[in-house]
């Protein structure tokens, strides 16, 4: 691993390998996942090895800061290929208000939901009252090998895209061409 990676950038500030942030250790695996999105794939973790991979939680659709925040990544869609890294979001809400949601405002990567809350409690980004089960505004970037590179868990969706896109860009995402 190069000297480049032995410090990972989280949006609290910088995070030494192995530090463990609420049941996530960077550096260490991802935890896996098996979820379906808005078309009703399943996505896996381990068919993105081999790529990067931003994984953003939100709480829900059709809110105003989740709507915000969709729309910053539809908008940032570009950048993304360019450095060919998946971006996949994930909530706790069901299927159609997926579909819902990414037809209205025509969303480009998928939305996986996590009706259970499952993978959400997995990264330590699920928010529980009571009955009702809500994933927290949190955002993980996975390496190629399936491993935890980055972690943000305070999310300003104004600039959150640039923050993951300086993180990208610190961990040399880029393919070798």
């Amino acid at each position: 691993m190069s000297s480049q990676l032995s410090i990972i950038r989280a949006v609290s500030g910088i995070i030494p390998l192995g530090q463990v942030t609420s049941h996530i250790v960077l550096g260490e695996p991802a935890p896996d996942f098996h979820l379906i999105d808005q078309h009703g794939k399943v996505h896996q973790l381990t068919e993105y090895k081999g790529g990067w991979l931003v994984l953003y939680f939100y709480p829900r659709d059709n809110t105003p800061g989740c709507t915000t925040e969709a729309c910053i990544f539809r908008d940032n869609q570009h950048r993304f290929n360019e450095v060919e890294v998946v971006v996949l979001g994930v909530s706790t809400n069901s299927l159609s208000s997926h579909q819902t949601f990414s037809q209205k405002y025509q969303l480009p990567f998928p939305l996986l939901s996590d009706v259970s809350g499952k993978v959400a409690k997995a990264y330590g980004s699920l928010f529980q009252l009571g009955p009702l089960k809500f994933a927290k505004r949190h955002s993980f970037i996975i390496d190629p090998e399936g491993n935890i590179a980055a972690i943000f868990r305070e999310v300003d969706i104004k600039n959150h895209n640039d923050r993951i896109f300086e993180a990208l860009q610190s961990l040399d995402c880029s393919k070798e061409k």
